[in-house]
């Protein structure tokens, strides 16, 4: 359907045209960008919005920009909106504020009000992250900040443009903040430029088709895509769905913080309810309403709305609640800085989890249903002098190449990206090397990253760098994921890998010195003076000689381990991705010599893992040989209003929770993987089928909660 009055080739010439506005915008801001942030990294996105801030057109860069920039619009227009001089062609305003609608400090949002004909018709925005914005620590990243003040300037919605020409005494005054500000003013003029160039083109657009009648498209592609997706809802179950997961260490002592949500579906609608999250943390790992509403929107497009047009219409249908004050709905004045990497990010898992559950009950969907891509960040930050004694600093982004989750009918990609980013990327090693006294020693895929499962994770890289030319460099290490698996399984999918790290300290020896090999992954960590990464190693110095090596999470695997393929399992072996002792502990298969799939000894390990999972007890029905067409997560089926495995044991009402009538256990870490830790506070617990022994779910929980009811549906609305 089109506007009443417009042609359809009119209408898909405009907003295909405004779609080519979007995409010259972000090739604009790249093209003038000094900063690998943006170049290589492409930590930015962009955006045009309708007068009153509703998103028309949004980049496939970092999702979490777009979403919020709109709620930076409101902000300008409840504080400038109606007021004399407030709003005028020719001004920008520059925002990072979290409380007014940004992220977190360092992601930087330029607003431009487009008119034409003395009619505000549109914005234009932009956003990227900033190398430095000032505060307490290099990168604005304030692991001891216990308030929001302490952690960077704070710009909270400042004409920076005004008529069309640039505020100098705001300018000198923001370039005085920064450590960088040689990379900070061109960044913020690649977003001025980037503005202009969507500002100048949509103006264009208006000239030839007139300024009503493109106003006129980019609502109705609003409301198109609201109707498509509702459409998609009201083919699903109603139902609840619920996801939690956590956060270790604030940035001053190594506590758990909890972010839980329930998703209820209703008819066309949505609500995303994070009650019962924790309270918002005294240290930088908190995020604002923003970045709450940021995370949704970035968990919901891929999966609900892989072929819908992605704009306002898609929020429509969604209710987002959260206590104030809570980690991921935080009031003034708790520190943030981190929150991307920390509640943003988390939030965006839970959502993953949920959406993804409600997408495996629908037929149209169910190929849709993810487990979480690489549940965390870990961001290293590195500043002193360059090779030219001028200032350095950096912070590597190579934990984007994380594991992607896998699907019911395929694996996760393997070195992914980021489940936030659609057109992901990576700065080269040399380019990296090139911009800093620094090399790097490694960076690879590691071994059982991947989480196992009938189809697996994808496997994540990790790196290794030491100085070179530089004396000393200062650093940080922030994110979370080292004490808590964040990449959940689905269906019976364990979890990827934690976030694990050595810090080398070589200082005594020549820096070529270190052996290769030992570099290498796990055997730089039984070096004399190599120590093992906590959950936040805060600051540090690198010295020469001295190497930092990290790896990161891989992708949630879906599907019991024991049903994949031992074929597949041997070429995992072969390409490096599974450990051969992980074959045989985690997916039951044992290779001879040759790393040929022994079957006698795979169907005895097997058999032996599905006895342990029954506390000893022989399974009385055969497992089922995969997954059966039409059960939810191909093993649960429903019937006259109840659960069953897929092998015919019952698991109670379909409006219950099915763990109720399942056999649990809780398990060690390291059953479910070499590269798995937890928190003194959580436990890992598997839930079976009590007759075959599938694992349905497994689970990381508090140890004194307990197991969440992760898929309840309304028995009126359920099929079946």
């Amino acid at each position: 359907m089109t506007a009443v009055g417009i042609d359809p080739i009119t209408f898909e010439v405009v907003r295909s045209k405004l779609a080519a506005i979007t995409d010259e915008q972000a090739l604009t801001l790249k093209a003038v960008s000094g900063s690998p942030v943006v170049t290589e990294a492409t930590d930015f996105n962009n955006g045009l919005y309708l007068a009153d801030g509703s998103i028309a057109t949004m980049g496939r860069q970092v999702l979490f920009h777009t979403g919020t920039m709109s709620v930076v619009i409101e902000h300008l227009l409840e504080r400038f909106g109606g007021r004399p001089g407030g709003i005028e062609d020719g001004d920008m305003f520059i925002v990072n504020d979290p409380y007014r609608g940004a992220v977190h400090q360092p992601d930087v949002s330029i607003m431009a009000p487009i008119f034409h004909d003395g009619q505000h018709v549109a914005w234009a925005g932009s956003c990227a992250h900033q190398l430095d914005v000032g505060g307490m620590s290099f990168g604005s990243w304030a692991v001891g900040a216990t308030e929001v003040q302490q952690e960077a300037m704070l710009l909270p919605g400042v004409k920076l443009v005004r008529d069309g020409e640039l505020q100098e005494d705001l300018w000198q005054m923001i370039m005085g903040m920064s450590r960088l500000p040689h990379v900070l003013a061109l960044d913020l003029k690649a977003m001025i430029a980037a503005n202009h160039v969507a500002a100048r083109r949509l103006t264009e657009l208006i000239d030839r088709y007139g300024s009503a009648q493109v106003q006129t498209i980019m609502r109705r592609e609003i409301e198109l895509s609201e109707r498509a997706l509702r459409e998609r809802l009201r083919t699903l179950p109603d139902g609840t769905f619920q996801a939690a997961d956590f956060l270790e260490h604030d940035g001053h002592t190594n506590r758990l913080y909890e972010i839980a949500l329930t998703l209820t579906k209703r008819g066309d609608e949505l609500t995303f309810d994070f009650a019962g999250s924790s309270p918002q943390a005294p240290g930088f790992i908190n995020c604002t309403r923003s970045g709450l509403v940021g995370a949704v929107m970035t968990a919901m497009l891929p999966i609900l709305a892989p072929d819908i047009r992605w704009n306002q219409g898609t929020l429509e249908p969604v209710t987002i609640t959260a206590p104030e004050g809570s980690i991921c709905n935080a009031t003034r004045p708790a520190p943030v800085s981190a929150g991307t990497v920390s509640a943003v990010w988390v939030v965006t898992n839970v959502a993953v989890q949920a959406i993804s559950r409600l997408a495996a009950c629908g037929p149209e969907t169910a190929t849709e249903a993810t487990a979480v891509t690489k549940g965390s960040m870990w961001v290293l930050t590195m500043a002193g002098a360059d090779r030219d004694g001028g200032p350095f600093g950096t912070f590597l982004l190579d934990s984007t190449i994380g594991g992607a989750g896998a699907y019911l009918d395929h694996d996760g990609l393997d070195a992914s990206g980021e489940y936030p980013v659609p057109r992901p990327a990576v700065a080269n090693v040399e380019s990296n090397e090139r911009s800093g006294p620094y090399l790097y020693l490694y960076r690879r895929l590691v071994a059982d990253t991947g989480g196992p499962g009938r189809t697996r994770g994808g496997v994540a890289a990790g790196v290794a760098v030491t100085p070179h030319d530089a004396d000393v460099l200062h650093a940080m290490l922030i994110g979370h994921g080292v004490e808590v698996p964040n990449s959940a399984g689905l269906f019976g999918g364990l979890e990827a890998s934690c976030n694990e790290g050595t810090l080398y300290r070589g200082r005594d020896t020549a820096a070529d010195a270190l052996p290769f090999e030992a570099a290498h992954g796990d055997a730089l960590a039984q070096l004399p003076g190599a120590e093992r990464v906590p959950a936040k190693l805060g600051h540090f110095e690198l010295g020469a000689g001295d190497v930092i090596a990290y790896a990161f999470q891989g992708g949630g695997g879906y599907g019991d381990p024991l049903e994949r393929s031992p074929e597949a399992v041997a070429r995992d072996v072969d390409d490096g991705f599974v450990s051969a002792p992980a074959a045989t502990a985690l997916y039951g298969v044992v290779l001879d010599h040759a790393r040929a799939v022994d079957r006698p000894a795979t169907g005895a390990r097997r058999a032996a893992i599905r006895r342990a999972r029954l506390g000893g007890d022989e399974p009385s029905n055969p497992a089922p040989a995969g997954p059966v067409g039409g059960a939810v997560g191909g093993i649960l089926v429903r019937a006259a209003g109840r659960w069953s495995c897929r092998c015919g044991e019952d698991l109670g009402p379909i409006d219950g929770n099915f763990k109720d009538h399942a056999a649990a256990r809780v398990v060690d870490p390291h059953e479910h993987g070499p590269r798995i830790r937890l928190h003194e506070e959580l436990e890992l617990r598997e839930h079976c089928c009590p007759a075959c022994a599938t694992l349905l779910e497994s689970e990381v929980a508090r140890r004194d909660q307990p197991s969440r009811a992760t898929i309840s549906l309304s028995r009126e609305s359920a099929p079946g």
